[in-house]
């Protein structure tokens, strides 16, 4: 895969090494427990002050002035003062990111659409969203009630070593494909399935594979812009592959039960990216209508 390490996304964002969430939806309910259990003890106020004011003084202090306000001030691949980090993961996924969303936004606008942007969160082992607290071991996600994407890099470590889905589209594959899950929310897609929609032939699963098919009209567009290069799209397929259901559960337990399918099959999840990388349109990724997905 071609990429340009100088062109980055600014809709990336950079948690990585900040501190473990707390148990709860984020760090706060941790913080509200603690003074709660405080407040039976006698003159627990005074050490309740002591607690807020060490808390304030020390995210000011380690965290600096320049993330006071809106996070997505803290872009990766910049430092506070503006120079250039040397981290190519980052580089690489701002660069994926970035061309991913400038992909859609020209559909969007085809279709005389305005394209807002996902943000995406590079973390580390655990962080604070609207979805509730976000875990490496979840894997990637995106979380609609923030419009943001929330990626572990160590998730592509796993990817290659235990699921030996190795190559730098197999990487992009992940990004493309939760971008997917923000167009399907820019659309309305979500909203059709329920909380408990599972099962092989269903809503979660069509809504996986409506994913995978975006990411596939993603990778079809790159053939315009020669980032593809020899063994890109077998990466890609490598990793949707990799990370279906039965396969999932048959290394992790020995047995496979399509009553509790979220994101398909193996073989439908290559067939769904594939539909989307030979067609480029987005009608074509209609899983919901489907017979036979």
């Amino acid at each position: 895969m071609r990429y340009d390490d100088d062109h980055e996304s600014p809709d990336l964002i950079d948690k990585r090494g900040e501190g473990p969430v707390m148990a709860g939806s984020g760090g706060g309910a941790g913080l509200f427990y603690i003074i709660m259990m405080l407040l039976r003890w006698r003159y627990g106020w005074v050490i309740v002050l002591a607690i807020v004011g060490y808390v304030a003084y020390t995210n000011y202090f380690a965290r600096g002035p320049s993330h006071v306000g809106d996070e997505s001030t803290q872009v990766a691949g910049t430092s506070p003062g503006g120079s250039v980090v040397k981290d190519a993961p980052a580089h690489f996924v701002a660069f994926v990111l970035d061309d991913v969303q400038a992909s859609w936004q020209r559909d969007f606008a085809q279709r005389g659409k305005a394209y807002p942007h996902a943000k995406l969160v590079l973390f580390s082992g655990s962080t604070a969203t609207a979805c509730g607290a976000g875990r490496s071991a979840t894997g990637p996600f995106y979380c609609p009630e923030d419009e943001r994407v929330y990626i572990d890099l160590s998730f592509y470590r796993e990817l290659e070593q235990r699921l030996g889905a190795r190559g730098q589209f197999a990487k992009a594959y992940v990004i493309a494909h939760e971008i997917g899950h923000h167009v399907q929310h820019l659309l309305g897609t979500d909203k059709r399935v329920g909380a408990h929609d599972e099962g092989a032939t269903g809503g979660s699963v069509r809504l996986e594979l409506q994913a995978d098919c975006y990411a596939g009209i993603w990778a079809h567009t790159t053939e315009q812009r020669s980032i593809l290069e020899q063994g890109d799209i077998e990466s890609a397929l490598g990793a949707a592959a990799a990370i279906g259901d039965d396969t999932l559960q048959r290394e992790g337990r020995g047995t496979v039960r399509p009553d509790t399918f979220t994101h398909g099959t193996s073989a439908q999840r290559v067939r769904w990216f594939k539909q989307g990388y030979a067609s480029g349109q987005l009608e074509q990724c209609d899983t919901f209508s489907a017979r036979n997905l």
